[in-house]
């Protein structure tokens, strides 16, 4: 009976929110404390949502943890969160952060999913995607990003960052990395990216291929001038020529 309680108890609403607000004022004092080496790709980030009156966020599910610190609270964003027990803690997380979010799964019920970014798109709201999450393969980027970028006209762009000392836990499906305080850190956002109206299949496929691995190696090389180790994409993913050519330099 104790233990109905206690779980019944650890996923209320009120849990939650302070689990929430403990991480955010956690990732807040990391990212307060973190020596930040570089932070590139801010500045054009902000000028594409000028141009383009919002943008598409993609970043991988084990670099979650410090991606809101950069962003611009004036500047309107809704990430893609699961309505589950999880991503009600993440909501708490991201609204700390000034950041809105859209209720959907890619996985279950995904049609409702992308009328909510689609919509948000239309009104002017940036949206954000972790496109290999919520169970992989790691650090491979599907087609969803690609589709809405085409459809919307407007630009992806890949958030990443690397921290010195950080924990990875590897035997996480994401090799989530756990930033610690007081380390220097790089902060990077990749070049938008625009997928034309009329592209056809395999031109969306070249264009998804091109997206995931220029954020694969912006993270690997964030990582390396960080001297964290060499993480691969997950086993399941099928690699481009560039990214085992890449890999089997980092090993």
């Amino acid at each position: 009976m104790k233990i109905k309680f206690l779980k019944h108890l650890l996923q209320s609403s009120l849990a939650e929110k302070i689990v929430g607000n403990v991480a955010y004022y956690y990732l807040k004092f990391v990212g307060l404390t973190t020596r930040w080496q570089s932070v590139t790709g801010v500045k054009e980030t902000y000028e594409a949502i000028n141009k383009y009156g919002s943008v598409i966020v993609i970043g991988w599910h084990g670099r979650t943890l410090e991606m809101p610190y950069f962003w611009n609270k004036t500047s309107k964003l809704n990430a893609l969160v699961s309505p589950h027990h999880d991503g009600q803690v993440i909501v708490h997380i991201l609204k700390k952060f000034g950041i809105g979010h859209i209720s959907g799964s890619s996985n279950k019920n995904p049609t409702e999913a992308a009328f909510g970014l689609m919509r948000n798109l239309q009104e002017g709201n940036s949206i954000a995607i972790i496109p290999d999450g919520p169970r992989g393969p790691s650090m491979k980027l599907t087609m969803s990003p690609i589709f809405y970028a085409q459809k919307s006209g407007k630009p992806i762009l890949g958030i990443t960052y690397s921290i010195a000392g950080s924990i990875i836990v590897s035997k996480s499906w994401d090799n989530m990395l756990v930033p610690l305080p007081f380390h220097k850190g790089m902060y990077a956002i990749t070049e938008p990216v625009l997928i034309p109206p009329e592209a056809t299949a395999e031109q969306l496929e070249e264009y998804r291929q091109k997206i995931e691995d220029n954020l694969n190696e912006l993270t690997w090389k964030l990582d390396k001038q960080m001297g964290l180790p060499f993480i691969a994409q997950g086993k399941e993913a099928k690699k481009s020529r560039k990214m085992q050519r890449l890999e089997k330099e980092r090993e």
